[in-house]
């Protein structure tokens, strides 16, 4: 392997597949909207709980993403940091109508962020406020504010509302993901240009 292609891998310019976590609570519709995203002819007519964890794929146009869809019941929510280490990105979804486990929701957020394998790194988290086709949901602002989001400084994080069961709401979440990933890779390839021509001149 020559130096710019070991150069390139350490800048993860030819790791294009992306880890995401998919956490919250259970019922919060985090299964749904990984079925949403999955291309029509592989989507699942009926979605049930998810026990554990599942493991699914999905392709944007410059990305391919691995995404652990982890169980949010209480049981199984000491599983999730068994997986920090491998997730890239982070999805948390809430349960915009479930205003009496809101506080819960922030509580396993909290836990999330001051973990030791999450704390330090600036690792993108997208948030969907689902289930706004419910009479009662929260606003995304609302959900936003309940979680105190904007204490969040040290890591990029958007929150989209959502309503999985139509696929709402869900391409403005991928899109933004993608972008963070799409930017990275772009400045990563600019150095990369900038490191070979710098070598050349060297060598010249």
């Amino acid at each position: 392997m020559g130096l710019f292609d070991r150069l390139a891998g350490w800048l993860g310019l030819k790791k294009k597949e992306v880890n995401v976590l998919c956490l919250g609570l259970d019922n919060s519709g985090k299964t749904t909207i990984i079925n949403q995203l999955k291309p029509s002819n592989a989507q699942a007519q009926d979605v049930v709980p998810t026990i554990g964890f599942s493991i699914e794929k999905f392709k944007t146009s410059s990305l391919s993403f691995t995404v652990f869809d982890m169980s949010g019941q209480g049981r199984y929510r000491n599983l999730w940091e068994h997986y920090y280490k491998e997730g890239q990105a982070i999805i948390f979804v809430i349960d915009s109508g479930d205003k009496l486990r809101m506080v819960v929701a922030k509580e396993e957020l909290d836990t999330l962020l001051n973990h030791p394998d999450i704390k330090h790194r600036r690792i993108p988290i997208l948030f969907f406020a689902n289930k706004m086709d419910l009479r009662d949901a929260l606003s995304a602002v609302k959900v936003s504010q309940l979680l105190c989001l904007e204490n969040i400084k040290d890591k990029p994080w958007h929150i989209c509302a959502s309503d999985a069961v139509k696929g709402e709401g869900l391409q403005e979440g991928v899109d933004w993901l993608q972008g963070k990933y799409t930017h990275s890779m772009f400045c990563a390839s600019n150095f990369l240009f900038v490191f070979e021509l710098l070598v050349s001149t060297e060598m010249s």
